[in-house]
């Protein structure tokens, strides 16, 4: 099976400050892997003028959760599908028999 992408941080369609003067993701966001250049559901950064924020964790975005979420308005579903994590969808439902 395939491992969820791990430590993935954020690229969104714009940038907002805090009041304590902290970029932070604006409007739309996806997910996406430091050391590369396309957001986890494949769409290249530069092409789509993403930004990026490598001090965001994916996780902290989210705005039912996050704590860098005030202007976020979407999340992109494949990017959030992606990196959701596994809650016991790799177990079994029935043991093997030996």
């Amino acid at each position: 099976m395939a491992k969820r992408p791990a430590g993935a941080r954020v690229a969104a369609s714009s940038t907002w400050t805090d009041p304590d003067g902290v970029r932070t993701p604006a409007a739309d966001v996806h997910g996406w892997l430091p050391g590369t250049n396309q957001t986890v559901c494949g769409i290249p950064l530069a092409r789509a003028s993403l930004a990026r924020f490598p001090h965001v964790a994916w996780e902290d975005a989210q705005p039912a959760t996050g704590a860098h979420a005030d202007a976020v308005r979407h999340v992109c579903p494949r990017c959030r599908a992606a990196l959701r994590p596994r809650e016991g969808r790799d177990r079994r439902s029935v043991p093997r028999r030996p």
